[in-house]
């Protein structure tokens, strides 16, 4: 029975992280060719408060953008950021959690 407890709360705080998490942000990027242009945005995303994670698919030119619950970015922002690190915003939309 102890075991059963534990097994179940156990669950409970594994799964709790992606009951909070926060908004995903889906930009499509012009100009990303190659391993050292992901590493360059990735960098220069990453250093805005409430980053967690951000993903780069080369191929299909999409960074997926990963933020802390209760922080929100405009698309003014991520033009901002991605234009500072050399490439184009060509869209961004967002996915609630």
């Amino acid at each position: 029975m102890k075991k059963m407890i534990v097994l179940i709360m156990m669950i409970g705080l594994w799964s709790t992280p992606s009951l909070a998490a926060g908004t995903q942000y889906n930009l499509r990027v012009d100009g990303l060719s190659c391993p050292f242009c992901a590493y360059g945005i990735e960098k220069k995303l990453k250093r805005s408060k409430g980053v967690e994670t951000v993903k780069i698919d080369l191929e299909k030119g999409m960074v997926v953008v990963q933020v802390k619950e209760g922080i929100s970015f405009t698309k003014a922002h991520f033009k901002k950021l991605v234009d500072d690190a050399g490439f184009t915003l060509k869209s961004m939309t967002e996915a609630a959690p």
